[in-house]
């Protein structure tokens, strides 16, 4: 799917479980407070589909104004989006597997419960910084639970600006672009077009 509002146009009509389509005006309200236009293909998916609901896994999270007139994801997770920072590039260089295991390799075993108990923090103060801090996930809106606490990532600025990125943090992984069979990193559309795909084969 390219994006293009003649594809995304018919498709609230084949798809059910959707919230209402932003207006332009809305649109432009919530790229002003989070000062960072959205990618284009989610921008017309606003539009055009829905503000969010059926979608991959558990579904896209909706977006919405609430009572106090700000903008804000909702959704299993989407309290993690730094809603103050989306304007900031987006980190692409991430811990590689064999950082990520040589730490976890180096986490203290439980023996003396007292000694433990300090060594496990020393390495945690390492272990966090790796995977966890804010400034891991600036630049990108949490956009999808896929269950387990694993998540899926718009990317809203930087070098990967309009890619998903998959949330495999719970389980000591990086985040990491998700791809298509051929290792070709997923853009929002591609993303959706390929539930859309696999939906349809299940029926």
């Amino acid at each position: 799917m390219s994006g293009a509002s003649e594809e995304w146009a018919g498709l609230r009509e084949r798809v059910t479980g959707l919230e209402k389509p932003l207006t332009p005006g809305e649109l432009a309200e919530l790229e002003d407070q989070i000062g960072v236009r959205l990618p284009e293909e989610y921008r017309r998916f606003l539009l055009l589909v829905g503000a969010g609901g059926a979608g991959p896994a558990y579904g896209v999270f909706p977006v919405r104004r609430g009572e106090d007139g700000r903008w804000a994801w909702h959704g299993d997770g989407a309290d993690l989006t730094d809603l103050g920072r989306l304007a900031e590039p987006f980190p692409t260089t991430r811990a590689t597997a064999a950082e990520l295991a040589a730490m976890a390799a180096d986490c203290p075993e439980e023996e003396d419960f007292e000694e433990f108990d300090a060594a496990f923090e020393a390495w945690d103060e390492r272990w966090a910084p790796l995977l966890w801090d804010d400034d891991r996930t600036v630049g990108a809106v949490c956009l999808c639970h896929l269950g387990c606490a694993q998540r899926q990532w718009l990317v809203v600025s930087g070098p990967a600006a309009g890619q998903i990125w998959d949330d495999e943090r719970v389980d000591d992984l990086d985040l990491r672009p998700a791809t298509g069979p051929d290792g070709t990193p997923l853009t929002f559309a591609t993303w959706y077009d390929a539930w859309l795909r696999e939906s349809a084969r299940a029926r």
